[in-house]
């Protein structure tokens, strides 16, 4: 088989590139360029896809003997996931770039350019497994990537490979290490990959510009503060309210929705954060066959962490309904809720869509 690996200058998608070969496949390493000026993507630890991050995987190529390229999806990216995430921002969403990045580059322009080229599959450093066509959780829970990799269709997933699933992150550098590759110890990168510094508001500010709102509390409706944009907030949040005196009861506030349209941002106590129902859109299924009624799962709102058992169903406008069986917070417009099999300890995905509002 012919297989594209995606090649970050990380460990993780230098030892799958390497199973890939030692499976006997026909392997190619790729490397994307996904910035006009990538010297400015990587300050030390956070960040990636910068010229550092090409010459490490350049390195693992030659390691492994395998062809080397680099592909300009730097346009795409811009469009498809910074402008993406921007704009979500600025209408009050809490969008994951990560998620987004899966679906419209590695697995869309990445994907779609390979399989013209003559390619059978992308290999890439995920934390998950494909068993049989099914998308299931890594072993390794700390670094498990299914929830980001849940948008993926069908087809996507059936010329997709993730070799290190089944492994711990600690055995895969120790398995860099005995291959000679020089990024067995090199940090994971952190954050959002084209914020490198890891300021997002300050990101976001630049890019949106000043947008004066009030901050409310829910309550009383009474105006707390003044903010500069709603770019700032994500709801659940409880720090940098810029609220200078507490609630009456004395406890933390938090975040409880954001209004785009008048900059309003809503803050309360956290037992109003409590979300029993979840509506979403563009619902996408693994099996590539949406449910004809009701189906029992396990819902997650997070990459790591917030789950819950749950009904999740279609609805009649395209959508997707999730009744939630116990209460999660922190669920936020513009997040992912991905669906897993309610067996097997919600191992197996399901699908996904796109958070559109929460009650």
């Amino acid at each position: 088989m012919r297989v594209l690996a995606a090649m970050s200058g990380g460990v993780d998608s230098a030892v799958a590139a390497a199973r890939a070969v030692e499976a006997g496949h026909d392997v190619v390493g790729v490397h994307l360029a996904l910035s006009e000026t990538p010297a400015a993507l990587r300050a030390g630890s956070r960040g990636c896809c910068s010229r550092e991050d090409a010459t490490d995987a350049r390195r693992a190529a030659d390691v492994l003997d395998i062809p080397f390229y680099v592909w300009d999806f730097a346009a795409q990216f811009t469009e498809s996931v910074v402008d993406d995430f921007v704009a979500a921002y600025a209408a009050g969403e809490t969008p994951n770039p990560c998620l987004r990045c899966n679906e419209k580059i590695k697995f869309a322009a990445l994907l779609d350019k390979a399989l013209g080229l003559g390619f059978d599959a992308v290999c890439t450093g995920h934390y998950a497994r494909l068993d049989d066509g099914m998308l299931r959780r890594a072993v390794d829970d700390d670094k498990d990537q299914s929830y980001v990799l849940a948008v993926l269709t069908a087809r996507q997933l059936a010329h997709a490979l993730f070799p290190i699933g089944d492994t711990p992150k600690p055995d895969v550098r120790a398995e860099a290490s005995a291959r000679g590759l020089r990024v067995a110890d090199k940090p994971d990168s952190h954050d959002i990959c084209f914020i490198p510094s890891g300021d997002t508001r300050a990101f976001l500010a630049e890019r949106i510009g000043v947008r004066p709102g009030a901050i409310v509390d829910a309550e009383s409706g009474e105006e707390l503060a003044r903010h500069g944009g709603v770019h700032g907030f994500t709801v659940g949040q409880r720090k940098g309210l810029g609220v200078d005196r507490p609630a009456a009861d004395g406890r933390p506030r938090y975040v409880l929705g954001i209004e785009p349209v008048s900059g309003t941002v809503t803050v309360g106590p956290a037992a109003a954060l409590d979300v029993r129902e979840i509506d979403a859109v563009r619902p996408v299924w693994s099996s590539g066959r949406a449910p004809d009624g009701p189906l029992s799962c396990v819902a997650q709102v997070r990459a790591h962490g917030g789950l819950a058992p749950a009904q999740a169903w279609p609805t009649v406008d395209g959508g997707l309904r999730v009744a939630l069986a116990q209460p999660l917070r922190g669920v936020a417009p513009g997040q992912a809720v991905a669906l897993y099999r309610p067996d097997a300890f919600g191992d197996v995905v399901l699908g996904s869509a796109t958070i559109t509002a929460a009650r």
